[in-house]
């Protein structure tokens, strides 16, 4: 199961300052097509802010998905009001009630919704695959204000992560996961 996680208009604000991993979408769009192109079930997810002046409230252009990654009719969808997927949707039903037991998660960002999700997934028994190269993280200002940039910020979130709720992987290890797992089921 891929699970794509809020790629959204309104993280291309220049508000939210420098950004890691600009190929980071083109990553997660040859995900999606790998996936569509197998049959694949994938689940999209988009946040609903509760703030108005937020970029992702619904009454900003922001709220809309980026160009490419709008759910097809027959893929799953849900909209959350908090950073994890689990909070107040479907999608744990959902998973069980299909007998998906395996997350395939990319979006945005790695240090809050893609964090969230992934330890919730890790802590309700799935088996959790974060793709490094199709997340992304923002700059930031620690607790202590220090400037962390959007690597240092990426890499600490993914790595709080990597072997406690998920295994940390590249996009080109899941394509030759599943490369590999289709030629045997074939």
């Amino acid at each position: 199961m891929l699970l794509v996680v809020d790629v959204q208009r309104g993280f291309d604000d220049p508000a939210w300052g420098d950004r890691n991993n600009p190929e980071a979408e083109t990553k997660m769009l040859e995900l999606m097509r790998i996936w569509r192109n197998k049959d694949f079930p994938i689940i999209h997810v988009q946040h609903v802010s509760q703030d108005p002046n937020s970029k992702l409230h619904p009454s900003n252009s922001g709220f809309a998905f980026k160009k490419g990654f709008e759910p097809l009719e027959e893929e799953y969808f849900i909209r959350k009001k908090v950073n994890s997927c689990f909070i107040g949707t479907e999608l744990d039903n959902y998973l069980k009630n299909n007998g998906y037991q395996t997350l395939i998660v990319i979006g945005l960002t790695s240090n809050h919704c893609i964090s969230t999700t992934v330890r919730m997934a890790g802590n309700l028994g799935y088996r959790t695959y974060v793709c490094d190269d199709a997340t992304a993280a923002f700059e930031a200002t620690s607790y202590d204000g220090l400037h962390l940039t959007a690597e240092e910020v990426h890499r600490h979130a993914l790595s709080a992560l990597h072997e406690e709720f998920a295994e940390v992987v590249s996009c080109y290890q899941v394509i030759n996961l599943v490369e590999e797992t289709t030629k045997t089921t074939s």
